[in-house]
């Protein structure tokens, strides 16, 4: 593989705004993985401003990174920013990534994601919204950045970063929780208490058939916190009802459910035995749809967006005759969020 022979001084950009160096590292040169960052650092091979270095140091507009002779792919930023940006996407699928736009201005664009869509690329996942992104650009020169990530067979709102700088603040608003997201689901059954909060720790563990599984575990676990209200029900049925995570664990919404007692609809990960529902046209597919978003934007604005439901939650939602067309904005009910 071709290798970059020389030492190069690069200047962090204002569009980069202010970001850790390890990701600042990983966004110009993503062949780099984490433990090659660290032993670059480590051994004083990358430098900011002409001294060492660490990969949680932060740095902004004007910082000189030394960057070192690096392997695989030739000379650094400008390889790096071709490859990521200039994948091809054809006709039909740029269309189709475009249709889900439903805000853009320019620091950022929503999309409702449809379930089934993965968000990135993994073992067996031959299409994928990272490897579309460039059908996303318009009258901008790179491609826009992810965010936050849902679930595969999760819909619903998705938020992207259409600069550098712009992307660190809205990750940053995801991470201090001044970015608030409420779901819909339906559930099995109907819960006793129709309005409360789950508060249950969660280990990332391996599944049964391979793959990630959460579980409780009050002494190990993170900690995972859902409030939650129940917004209508179909007499033993099912419910709908709308969650609102104050953490942002793998998966914490299904597991959460099911500690309730009343698993999401579809969930084949997160089930009771002899739980289904055959009776729905959708009924194996996770009933689970990402509904609004609260934040603030880099321009100051606060950001209030809702994703319409997909085809299969449509069907599911009349055949219960729920009345989503009509629901009310979820955020007052919330006072937390107020």
């Amino acid at each position: 593989m071709p290798t970059k022979t020389t030492v190069t001084l690069e200047t962090v950009s204002a569009d980069d705004g202010e970001v850790r160096l390890d990701r600042w590292l990983k966004r110009h040169y993503p062949q780099l993985t984490q433990g090659q960052i660290q032993k670059l650092l480590r051994t004083k091979q990358i430098k900011v401003d002409g001294k060492k270095a660490e990969a949680n140091q932060r740095v902004s507009e004007g910082c000189i990174i030394r960057v070192p002779p690096l392997p695989d792919h030739g000379s650094p930023m400008i390889n790096a920013k071709e490859r990521r940006d200039n994948v091809f996407v054809s006709d039909a699928d740029a269309k189709f990534v475009q249709s889900l736009v439903i805000y853009k201005d320019k620091d950022v664009i929503v999309l409702n994601k449809p379930a089934g869509l993965a968000v990135q690329g993994g073992t067996g996942q031959t299409k994928h919204l990272d490897g579309m992104l460039s059908a996303l650009r318009f009258e901008k020169e790179e491609n826009p950045r992810l965010v936050h990530r849902l679930d595969k067979d999760t819909s619903g709102v998705l938020v992207l970063g259409r600069t550098p700088s712009a992307t660190a603040f809205l990750a940053d608003a995801f991470k201090s929780r001044d970015a608030k997201k409420i779901y819909w689901a339906l559930v099995y059954g109907n819960p006793d208490i129709k309005e409360g909060k789950i508060s249950a720790k969660l280990l990332k563990c391996s599944g049964e058939f391979g793959g990630e599984l959460m579980r409780v575990d009050e002494k190990n676990g993170q900690s995972a916190i859902t409030l939650y209200r129940v917004e209508d029900e179909a007499y033993k049925k099912a419910s709908w009802l709308e969650l609102m995570p104050l953490t942002g664990r793998t998966h914490q919404l299904r597991a959460h459910c099911l500690v309730m007692g009343h698993p999401i609809i579809g969930d084949g990960k997160y089930k009771i035995d002899g739980k289904n529902a055959d009776y729905l046209k959708y009924g194996n597919k996770l009933h689970l749809h990402a509904r609004a978003l609260k934040m603030p934007l880099p321009n100051g604005k606060m950001l209030e967006v809702y994703a319409p439901l997909c085809d299969e939650m449509k069907d599911s939602f009349d055949f219960f005759g729920f009345d989503y067309k009509n629901a009310k904005n979820p955020f007052k009910k919330f006072p937390i969020v107020e």
